[in-house]
C-alpha cells in the first residue's frame, strides 16, 4: 500500500515545472466537473446502477494510468474517454438530454411571451386554488377530459397561438364550460398564468417516451411532453376513468386527491410564480 501511494506521488513530482503541475490540476478539475454533471444526469434519469458501476471503474482506471511509468502516451487516449462517454449518453438518452437542455434554456430566445409576474395576495391565490380544484373534481366525477398547464409566462408563443386567447379570470364555471364535450376548445390545453386563463384549445408537444403505460392516451402524452421541454406543471383529467394526474418535469403522479392538488397549486403560486 505504501508503495502504491509513493508511485502516485511520483507522478506529480515527475511533472517538473509548476506550470505543468498547474495544467494537470486544471485538467483533473475540468474532467471532475464533466463527470459530476454527467453522472448526475444519469442518476436523475434512472441509470443509478450504471452510475454505481461506472464511478468506481473510472476512478480505478484513472489511478491505474497514473501509476504506469509510461502513462504519458496512454493518457493521450484517456483524454478522449469523457467525450466518448458523453456521446454515448447523448445517443442513448437523446430525449432526456434534449429535455434537460430545454428546461435550462432561457425561453425568450424561443419566442416565449413576456407576461408580467407579480406577487399575489393570499385572497387571490386562495380563490384561484379553490376554483381550479372545484373544476377538476367536477370534471373527474363526470368523466370529462381536461388538461391545464400552470405556467409562469414561459409558454412559447407558437403554443399560445395554436389555441384561442381567453385572458379571463379563473372560475370553475369557465374551466368546465371550456372542457365540456363537443365544445370547440375541449380537446386542447388550457394555459393558466398567474390568476388568468391566458388561452385554451392549445396544441402541446407529445412526449417521446416509449415506456409510458398503455392506458395513457394522447392527452396524457401531451401533458407529459410539455413538462419535458418547459418548466411548467400540468393537471390532467382522464376522459375514460376520471383519474386526476399531476405532471412535473416529465414525471406523472396519478390519482391526485384534493389535498395533493392544493399542495401542488400552493407551491405553484407561492414558490414557482413568486420566485421568478
Amino acid at each position: 500500500m505504501e508503495k502504491f501511494f509513493r508511485e502516485i506521488g511520483s507522478v506529480f513530482t515527475e511533472l517538473g515545472e509548476p506550470r505543468i503541475l498547474l495544467g494537470a490540476v486544471l485538467f483533473v478539475a475540468l474532467f471532475t466537473i464533466i463527470y459530476y454533471f454527467l453522472f448526475k444526469f444519469l442518476r436523475e434519469n434512472g441509470a443509478v446502477v450504471f452510475v454505481k458501476i461506472a464511478v468506481p471503474l473510472m476512478v480505478a482506471l484513472g489511478l491505474a494510468l497514473m501509476c504506469l511509468r509510461n502513462y504519458s502516451g496512454i493518457n493521450r487516449y484517456f483524454i478522449f474517454v469523457p467525450f466518448i462517454v458523453m456521446i454515448v449518453v447523448s445517443i442513448v438518452y437523446a430525449v432526456e438530454f434534449k429535455s434537460a437542455i430545454w428546461r435550462k434554456a432561457n425561453l425568450k430566445f424561443f419566442g416565449a411571451p413576456k407576461h408580467a409576474i407579480k406577487n399575489y395576495s393570499e385572497v387571490e391565490v386562495s380563490s384561484c386554488i379553490d376554483e381550479i380544484i372545484r373544476a377538476l373534481q367536477n370534471m373527474s366525477k363526470n368523466d370529462i377530459g381536461a388538461i391545464i398547464v400552470l405556467s409562469s409566462g414561459n409558454v412559447p408563443e407558437r403554443i399560445l397561438e395554436s389555441g384561442v386567447e381567453i385572458n379571463s379570470d379563473i372560475t370553475s364555471q369557465l374551466i368546465e364550460s371550456i372542457f365540456f364535450p363537443k365544445t370547440p376548445l375541449h380537446d386542447g390545453a388550457m394555459i393558466i398564468t398567474g390568476t388568468k386563463i391566458v388561452a385554451a384549445g392549445c396544441f402541446l408537444p407529445l412526449s417521446q417516451k416509449e415506456n409510458l403505460p398503455k392506458e395513457l392516451g394522447t392527452r396524457h402524452r401531451a401533458g407529459i411532453g410539455i413538462t419535458e421541454n418547459i418548466d411548467v406543471t400540468t393537471l390532467i383529467v382522464s376522459e375514460e376513468t376520471g383519474i386526476i394526474s399531476i405532471v412535473k418535469g416529465g414525471n406523472i403522479t396519478r390519482y391526485a386527491d384534493s389535498e395533493l392538488l392544493r399542495k401542488t397549486l400552493s407551491k405553484f403560486y407561492w414558490q414557482d410564480m413568486n420566485a421568478r
